[in-house]
């Protein structure tokens, strides 16, 4: 089942993504990731930049979460030159499309009528909007196909629109054939997505990578989309590192993606130095972001992240049969057999190594700068998706505190940035958390480099 759930993935995404190859990002890349609520508190651009920010330590690059919770591609074009192009990005990608194909207003009786005029409407909007960007030639624009909206999931009678995802697949439909039009690079989450969600519910009907809602992945599923980010950008197969040693003749068979120094060797062992150019990616097995349940480690059963982008093989030939120790910097990291070490280990799944610690504290640094980022996209939407509808835009003033104060007694979106709004409306607050993202971001490349490893394997007597 896994096997051909694996090649059912493979295909949808070589047929859909791997197609139109978009590239790898390159050192110094500015990239905006433009969407709605999906991009704003999800967590797929900060898993993609912390692939890069491990296996490509000292390629620097900057990724921005330009994503508002609600918005549809009427509101992505009216804030665009203030929050997107404002980042200067010489990247951007764009989604959108789960909120222009409606919620509630499919129990209307004239649904259809309604939501064929209004996806017409947002076809206009978004025609504007193609003109913009065709005017910045400087920008390699990246269309994600996105997420899909779960309609045959069991896991909840609530949250069901007829026909909504009907809809929302013609709109996929209209975002790939405008990116082929521009010969911009598209992305494709929806296919590959509604595939593994359907081979899973044959299984279990309550299966869902958006198992609150419908709409919003969870962890596991935002790893999902980073996996097919990465494998669209050509970067699958690409080894942490793949070591063979002979330990009879002490000879380096294979050395890919390191350096391999000082082997030595005795009737029972054999050790060498090592130094990768590439740290393991650091799974996270807590679920993060409020609301979530599931885990990113989650998303391992369901898509080869491991097998395509988190090899780091260690196999050592020529061993005595037994069983053998293995150390790094005299620490144990586990007991394999000869056949075991012969066939290889993959040392990217072992979390005790001071490789992989190194990357977890990548990775928690990340978090912390993703929750920072996270404050301003909520700050932003009360600008963009409140406060300018009221004429506040850029205000701040006490008069649009007591406007936000005033609208939340009824409005369950704005209660829930208000808060957040009595601190971000002040703009030494708002710089203060760009210099804690700038010094989390600084701290991350400072300590992001591999480091120079002893590795001992030595028979267990």
């Amino acid at each position: 089942m896994r096997k051909a759930l694996l090649l059912l993935i493979i295909f949808s995404t070589a047929y859909r993504a791997n197609a139109q190859k978009i590239g790898p990002f390159h050192a110094g890349d500015r990239i905006a990731f433009v969407g709605n609520s999906i991009t704003d508190g999800g967590h797929y651009h900060s898993y993609i930049w912390l692939y890069y920010m491990t296996h490509f330590p000292n390629m620097r690059i900057t990724c921005f979460n330009a994503g508002i919770g609600g918005d549809a591609i009427n509101q992505i074009y009216d804030r665009f030159d203030d929050d997107v192009f404002a980042k200067k990005p010489n990247v951007l990608t764009l989604t959108w499309g789960m909120n222009d194909t409606g919620y509630f207003e499919w129990y209307r009786a004239d649904a259809q009528d309604f939501m064929d005029k209004r996806i017409q409407g947002s076809y206009k909007y978004y025609a504007q909007l193609e003109d913009k960007l065709k005017q910045r030639p400087d920008i390699k624009k990246i269309f994600i196909l996105g997420s899909p909206y779960d309609e045959t999931s069991k896991f909840t009678t609530k949250n069901t629109y007829p026909k909504k995802s009907a809809l929302f697949s013609k709109v996929i439909d209209f975002q790939q054939d405008a990116a082929k039009k521009n010969n911009w690079g598209y992305v494709d989450f929806y296919h590959p997505m509604t595939a593994i969600n359907q081979h899973e519910q044959a299984k279990d009907s309550t299966f869902s990578l958006t198992p609150n809602d419908r709409i919003h992945p969870d962890n596991d599923g935002h790893l999902v989309m980073a996996y097919l980010f990465l494998k669209a950008q050509g970067l699958d197969n690409q080894a942490v590192a793949d070591i063979s040693i002979n330990a009879q003749s002490k000879k380096v068979l294979k050395s890919v993606n390191c350096r391999i120094s000082n082997v030595t060797a005795a009737t029972d062992s054999v050790g060498f130095n090592y130094l990768a150019n590439s740290l393991p990616y650091p799974i996270d097995t807590i679920p993060r972001a409020w609301g979530n349940r599931k885990k990113q480690a989650d998303a391992l059963k369901i898509v080869p992240f491991t097998q395509e982008f988190n090899q780091e093989i260690l196999a050592v030939k020529g061993l005595k049969a037994g069983s053998y120790k293995v150390t790094i910097d005299g620490e144990q990291i586990g007991t394999w057999s000869a056949e075991k070490l012969t066939e290889g280990i993959n040392m990217a799944e072992i979390t005790t190594t001071p490789q992989y610690q190194q990357a977890i504290q990548i990775r928690e640094l990340n978090e912390e700068r993703w929750d920072i980022e996270r404050r301003i996209r909520m700050y932003n939407w009360m600008q963009f998706d409140f406060l300018k509808g009221k004429g506040l835009l850029h205000n701040d003033s006490n008069a649009a505190m007591d406007t936000v104060a005033k609208y939340a007694v009824k409005d369950i979106f704005v209660n829930g940035n208000k808060d957040n709004y009595a601190r971000a409306r002040y703009k030494s607050v708002r710089d203060a958390w760009q210099m804690e993202q700038d010094v989390l971001t600084n701290q991350i490349y400072a300590i992001n480099k591999p480091q120079n490893h002893r590795i001992s394997i030595t028979a267990v007597k």
